[in-house]
């Protein structure tokens, strides 16, 4: 699948944000009123933690929908290293502003920059082979969008984003069909055109795959030396992905087999929120 553009997604940039600030600021920010509606401020962001950045935009759709008299200043970009301590962004504007504005700001860039680190970490520890590490469908409800893009930030790619773009058959799906061959078949019939993805356990079943014409095999849990059989048997007739059991500790294994993809489900589900502070001054 092509990877999400920050271009791509205006629209649900918008949508993200109108939501985020109904739930965090509802009918009004009642602590911020404490504040003279006249007082400017100034504010510094910086992240306590090394992290791979990601969510500018968010950030900037924040402040640009809650007061656009607030000026955002970056001092970094999605996709950039950063060290502890060091500034991201500056702010100026009204004093309520910042305030109201500040945590779903950081709500969105601390998730997101999170994801990007996580997925730099992984791409890290394969640079140097051919794999590509791709994400997949287990993200936060609505977030799916914001979640894959962060991925991309971090030198990983994206699978299909979710049901519609791409067929991914798995063992539910192909004994319902009666068969890897039926499966395959029918999805090819169904959305001529659209990639077909096939989770085999084997290299019988993958074997079965190959002679139906799918267009990605999955391998699930294949062990190492089966997975460079694949390999072999396969010869460039199809895309091997392989799946599940993935960590730290087996990645670079798996990576030199030769398979062509590697998906990581913790990439977008076992994230920890890089630690965000912003200090203000009036």
């Amino acid at each position: 699948m092509p990877n999400l553009r920050l271009a791509d997604l205006t629209a649900e940039i918008e949508a993200n944000v109108r939501r985020a600030l109904l739930e965090d600021v509802g009918s009004g920010d009642i602590t911020a009123q404490l504040i003279p509606a006249e007082r400017l401020a100034k504010a510094t962001i910086i992240t306590r933690d090394a992290a791979t950045i990601a969510g500018t935009a968010w950030v900037d759709a924040v402040f640009r929908q809650l007061d656009p008299r607030v000026a955002v200043h970056w001092q970094v970009r999605d996709g950039e290293r950063v060290s502890p301590n060091q500034a991201l962004f500056h702010l100026e504007g009204p004093a309520r502003s910042l305030l109201t504005g500040e945590r779903s700001a950081l709500n969105f860039l601390q998730m997101l920059s999170g994801v990007a680190t996580h997925a730099r970490y992984y791409a890290d520890l394969v640079a140097d082979t051919s794999v590509r590490l791709l994400d997949t469908r287990k993200t936060l409800p609505g977030l799916r969008l914001a979640q894959k893009y962060a991925v991309t930030c971090g030198g990983c790619h994206n699978h299909r984003i979710g049901l519609y773009d791409a067929f991914l058959i798995k063992e539910n799906h192909i004994a319902a069909c009666g068969g890897i061959a039926q499966a395959i078949s029918a999805a090819h019939k169904i959305a001529p055109g659209k990639p077909v993805e096939i989770e085999v356990e084997s290299l019988d079943e993958l074997k079965e795959a190959l002679a139906a014409g799918a267009d990605i095999i999955m391998l699930d849990e294949l062990s190492l030396d089966d997975m460079r059989e694949a390999v072999r048997l396969n010869a460039g007739k199809a895309k091997l992905e392989a799946s599940g059991g993935i960590n730290e500790s087996t990645l670079r294994p798996i990576a030199e087999t030769g398979v062509d993809y590697i998906s990581i489900g913790a990439m977008t589900k076992d994230v920890k929120a890089v630690d965000l502070s912003m200090r203000l001054s009036l």
